[in-house]
């Protein structure tokens, strides 16, 4: 959805004021529309923002005009797209004034505010969809009875805070309904994909399983725009399907852009929507195994020894369901479906063995007040691989603090995303009203 902007000008605007706004129509055409522009004073049509193309020294004298715009004022005053360097002391003037603005230095921080308005919108009329029945009651119920997600309360705060609706569907009949598809629709389906989808070191029967799932799940999804994410508690209610939705997480996504959330855990979901959409970087959801935890990580992954490494106290490994976890082909740089590691699933199912490029990531994730969002900065240095364990191919990140990490991120599970987007992250968050803390 592209954001409806609303072009601002000053009563002195000149010819110039034209000519830019024709450039940002072009320049950015693809993630906002540009409604009839105003002149400063005037009654505002509803729009996701105030644009100014031009901005003149009238602002000094038009500060109480400027406060009374109720919604984003963003400055994109230079022929590429970003505030012009002329206009950083009004910036900085009305800044102190308490009328922020957001004045992007880069075309593509600009393009990141369009999405993340255009998203801001859309959220109120957006539905994820969980797949669950008695969650935290099936398998490891000791573990999954601990996690926030499945409180009332959660779904409340989100609802709340970003307008998204958690809508609850069964598993169980989800599960039923994949076994029944038949293999010829499945072996369909695989001739489908399979150009463009490492399926072919698969079993059959396990490939037929991930499939049917895929194809279900597709059919109980249809094509309703409002359900922008979807996830399944495929691990603590495994029993209810012979396969996991890796592989359909996956081809939705490539196909219609949709948002997956491993293990049904929607606060990962609402924070990779919020990122994927707003960045449109790779991204994904996987495991933290902080060095610092020691037996406690490693036990659960089922292996002896972390990988030697300088200061370890700021290592963390990285996997999710015996690989580094859920991410989708166009996101990778190897990527492969498997059978499955972990024994609490069942033996028909499988799991996605893929990497993304080593170099700067992040961590993030939003914390349970929904009011924060916690970021790390880091490296991902490389891989590591655990024959027999939990862990046959996981990911080693440094971090500038590893105490910090445990001390201040909210959870075991985080969302990767690649790169550093210290600038972009700062201005998402003041669209959505987010502080955003960055740890270490």
């Amino acid at each position: 959805m592209r954001a409806r902007l609303l072009p601002v000008r000053f009563a002195a605007a000149d010819a110039t004021f034209e000519a830019q706004l024709e450039r940002l129509e072009t320049l950015l055409g693809d993630v906002a529309t540009f409604l009839p522009a105003v002149t400063l004073g005037d009654p505002l049509p509803p729009s996701d923002a105030a644009v100014f193309p031009q901005v003149l020294g009238d602002a000094y004298r038009e500060v109480e005009a400027l406060r009374a715009l109720d919604r984003p004022r963003i400055l994109v005053t230079s022929e590429f797209g970003t505030m012009a360097m002329w206009d950083w002391e009004i910036a900085r003037y009305l800044e102190e004034e308490g009328v922020p603005t957001l004045a992007p230095y880069d075309v593509e921080q600009t393009r990141v505010l369009c999405r993340a308005l255009g998203l801001k919108r859309e959220l109120a009329r957006t539905r994820f969809v969980v797949y669950q029945d008695d969650p935290g009651d099936g398998m490891q119920g000791a573990i999954f009875k601990r996690f926030f997600w499945w409180e009332d309360a959660c779904s409340e705060r989100m609802l709340e805070r970003f307008g998204v609706t958690v809508e609850i569907r069964s598993f169980r009949a989800l599960g039923e309904t994949a076994k029944r598809i038949s293999d010829a629709e499945a072996d369909a389906a695989f001739e489908r994909v399979r150009s463009t989808t490492r399926l072919d070191d698969l079993p059959e029967r396990n490939r037929r399983a991930a499939l049917k799932l895929y194809l279900a799940l597709r059919a109980s999804l249809g094509d309703d725009e409002h359900v922008q994410a979807a996830g399944i508690n495929c691990l603590n209610e495994s029993f209810f399907s012979d396969s996991t939705p890796c592989l359909a997480w996956n081809l939705l996504h490539e196909e219609r852009g949709l948002t997956w959330g491993c293990e049904a855990d929607t606060v990962s979901m609402l924070t990779k929507h919020l990122l994927l959409r707003s960045l449109g970087v790779p991204i994904m959801l996987t495991n933290l195994y902080p060095f610092l935890m020691g037996q406690a990580a490693l036990a659960h992954e089922r292996i002896e020894a972390f990988p030697p490494v300088d200061h370890p106290e700021h290592h963390v490994l990285v996997a999710h369901c015996g690989y580094l976890g859920v991410l989708p082909t166009s996101m990778s740089t190897s990527w492969t479906l498997r059978e499955k590691v972990l024994g609490i699933v069942d033996d028909d199912a499988s799991a996605i063995d893929a990497r993304m490029l080593e170099g700067p990531v992040t961590l993030a994730k939003l914390t349970p007040s929904m009011g924060t969002l916690a970021v790390v900065e880091g490296e991902l240095t490389g891989y590591v691989q655990y024959p027999g364990s939990d862990c046959r191919n996981g990911g080693v990140i440094r971090v500038p603090d590893g105490p910090a990490l445990m001390e201040r991120l909210p959870s075991h599970h985080a969302i990767l995303l690649a790169g550093h987007h210290p600038t972009a992250l700062r201005m998402i968050g003041r669209l959505f009203d987010l502080e955003i803390e960055t740890i270490g």
